[in-house]
């Protein structure tokens, strides 16, 4: 039996004494309703025409929006039945309810409470401040999806680098954001896809060329022979950061978790932390002999470092994840000291372990080893990575033509 659609007066009067308008859909003798949000004294209704009589003040454009609404409602009726799909009324009340929740900021909400249930600390904090400078272009106002368009969008990213100052690595973050909450809306049935700016001529996301800077051999070594036996934090930093270099460049929150039990038969075996990839490393020496320095500490977890010790549940993942971002700003704090003391101009950081390691290795280990190392997932990645830290074929081309006789 097919679809029929009509516009009536709902029978429930309003406060005001006026009725609602809304649109019947009627299919095997079961009806569903969806109001326009306007309504209208009866004696301004042609029941017979089912339009708003001209009595009203505004009633062409209410006639108007309602030969709208019902053209639209009529084109999803045949789009379902091309597509074969479910025209129940169920289904039909489904693709014609009005949407709810259309606030970004209600269903951004939703994506940080998401992340922050799974643990991930750092993303709520980066996030939470990526919305918070969205909210201070629109001048603390709410927005719903259809109104993030392209223009809206590039004067955002106007506003970030003119007046926030933020790195063009950073806006594309932001945006980055904005397109992952409107792609949650989509699923969600909050907005029609009809609306989204981002993708091929609209808003296009590219993350811009990074240089990526480590150290090389002679300052390792600077950071390896420095005396730091007068000050013992900044010796455990230094300790810390060698561990990350020494085993590939290995992030600083595995680090930490490292326990006493994942050395066996001189092979350390973890699972990372950021892919769940598991794998083995032989041991070095220099390592054990880091390690030795901290045999005698307090016992709690099996950890060897003590950032983590203080921890009693670590089945909580975002308190974990806290305690090792506030651990990082400390250790890279007494790491800048340590660079300093070891003569070194360049940053000194957790993070720049992994990039020393990819300069060091530059194009001396085959790429495929390299993937094994940092545990990537796709051989695409690690070209890409360590395309940063290969310069020996560019610099072979400008010695040729420098170096002509």
């Amino acid at each position: 039996m097919a679809s029929s659609i009509k516009i009536v007066l709902r029978k429930k009067q309003n406060q005001d004494g006026t009725f609602p308008i809304a649109i019947r859909i009627t299919k095997d003798r079961k009806s569903t309703y969806t109001y326009l949000g306007y309504s209208v004294a009866e004696n301004q209704w042609d029941a017979k025409e089912h339009k708003v009589k001209k009595s009203h003040p505004n009633s062409t454009r209410l006639n108007n929006l309602i030969e709208k609404k019902k053209s639209e409602l009529s084109d999803k009726l045949i789009e379902l039945q091309v597509q074969q799909k479910d025209t129940s009324v169920g289904a039909i009340r489904k693709q014609i309810k009005p949407k709810q929740n259309g606030s970004f900021f209600a269903q951004a909400s939703a994506y940080i409470d998401n992340m922050r249930k799974e643990g991930k600390y750092n993303r709520v904090l980066t996030e939470e401040a990526r919305i918070k400078h969205f909210r201070s272009f629109l001048d603390e106002g709410d927005i719903t999806f259809p109104e993030i368009d392209v223009p809206l969008l590039n004067r955002f990213r106007a506003y970030l680098k003119s007046e926030r100052k933020i790195s063009e690595r950073t806006i594309i973050n932001h945006l980055i954001l904005i397109r992952t909450v409107y792609n949650q809306a989509i699923a969600g049935n909050v907005v029609d896809r009809k609306h989204y700016p981002f993708g091929k001529g609209k808003i296009g996301i590219k993350f811009p060329d990074s240089i990526k800077l480590g150290l090389v051999p002679k300052e390792v070594k600077a950071v390896e022979t420095l005396d730091l036996s007068d000050n013992a934090y900044h010796n455990h930093a230094r300790n810390i950061w060698l561990i990350a270099f020494y085993f590939a460049g290995m992030r600083v929150s595995d680090v930490l978790r490292l326990k006493w039990a994942d050395f066996q038969d001189d092979r350390l075996h973890y699972t990372m932390g950021k892919n769940k990839k598991a794998g083995s490393l032989k041991t070095p020496d220099k390592v054990l002999s880091i390690l030795s320095q901290y045999q005698d500490h307090p016992k709690k977890h099996d950890l060897i470092f003590p950032e983590l010790k203080v921890l009693d549940d670590f089945g909580d993942t975002y308190n974990v994840q806290r305690k090792i971002s506030y651990a990082v700003k400390r250790l890279n704090a007494a790491l800048e000291e340590v660079a300093k003391r070891a003569e070194i101009s360049k940053p000194l950081t957790m993070h720049i372990a992994r990039h020393t390691f990819g300069n060091i290795s530059g194009d001396r280990i085959p790429i495929q080893k390299l993937q094994e190392l940092y545990r990537h997932s796709s051989v695409t990645t690690t070209i890409g990575y360590q395309s940063s830290f290969i310069n020996k074929t560019v610099d072979d081309a400008l010695d040729a033509v420098l170096m002509m006789e």
